[in-house]
């Protein structure tokens, strides 16, 4: 078996369509890790063929823990690892292929077996381009958003303490050329949906680390800084009005966590 697709999903009936449209002939399997959808997600998925299996489990906060689960049930040599609205574009498709037919040509390739030839890859970053608002940003140094998402099997793991943290390769990481497309937010709703669960891990880990949280940094220099660093230094304007709209939005996620975090101080006392 060449190739594993690992997907962590919950309530994806809108959005699983991706990675299985653009990937599903490409893989010899489908690792679904379930985290209770009450939706349509598993039986869209199941339509799709003998390829998909489905792990039904929990959804915790830190869901990078089921994406950790597809990883260590998969039996390709490589693992595909896409989120649930994430799609391959067709030149990197192509070159997905092209990295997995070099790899067999080379003795030594096989999971499990030490890989040491002019340290080859083992791993890729893939540059992922956004969908925000009508458009895709290329801007805003939002592209190319690098993420990790192609690896051997046995050299990857997540260490699952940080929402915004990617997976952890033992091994040297290459690039591909061909773009990731990620569809997240289709909607300014769904934004709002996942910005108010990023903000409330963030806060979550504030609290965990016992950080003493600066006001004037909070709601005044970060927010500003990055508005600037976003919008003007790396040219977000060029997007348009979605580049301001995530510019302003990714700037006061800051007074978000600080007054999340402030709420859960005051609760306790």
């Amino acid at each position: 078996m060449k190739l594993s697709l690992c997907i962590a999903t919950f309530n994806e009936e809108k959005f699983i369509h991706y990675p299985l449209d653009s990937a599903y002939d490409l893989v010899d399997e489908v690792i679904i890790v379930d985290g209770g959808s009450e939706d349509k997600t598993l039986e869209i998925a199941r339509s799709y063929g003998e390829k998909i299996k489905i792990i039904q489990t929990d959804n915790p906060p830190m869901f990078h823990k089921n994406k950790q689960k597809a990883l260590d049930v998969a039996k390709g040599e490589w693992i595909l690892q896409l989120d649930a609205d994430e799609a391959l574009s067709d030149a990197l498709k192509a070159e997905i292929q092209r990295v997995i037919l070099a790899d067999e040509a080379r003795p030594g390739s096989q999971v499990g077996m030490t890989i040491n030839l002019k340290k080859q890859p083992v791993a890729y970053w893939f540059p992922r381009l956004n969908y925000f608002l009508g458009r895709y940003l290329r801007k805003g140094g939002i592209y190319p958003d690098y993420t990790i998402r192609l690896y051997k099997n046995g050299v990857a793991h997540f260490p699952c303490k940080s929402v915004h943290e990617n997976v952890v390769i033992n091994g040297e990481v290459g690039y591909t050329k061909a773009d990731l497309l990620h569809f997240a937010d289709p909607n300014f709703e769904r934004y709002l949906t996942r910005w108010n669960r990023y903000t409330s891990m963030d806060a979550m880990l504030a609290l965990e680390k016992k950080e003493q949280l600066n006001a004037f940094s909070y709601f005044v220099w970060k927010p500003t800084a990055w508005f600037f660093t976003t919008y003007f230094r790396h040219r977000g304007y060029v997007d348009g009005f979605p580049g301001f709209v995530f510019a302003l939005f990714s700037s006061i996620r800051f007074w978000v966590i600080y007054i999340k975090v402030w709420q859960e101080h005051h609760k306790k006392n």
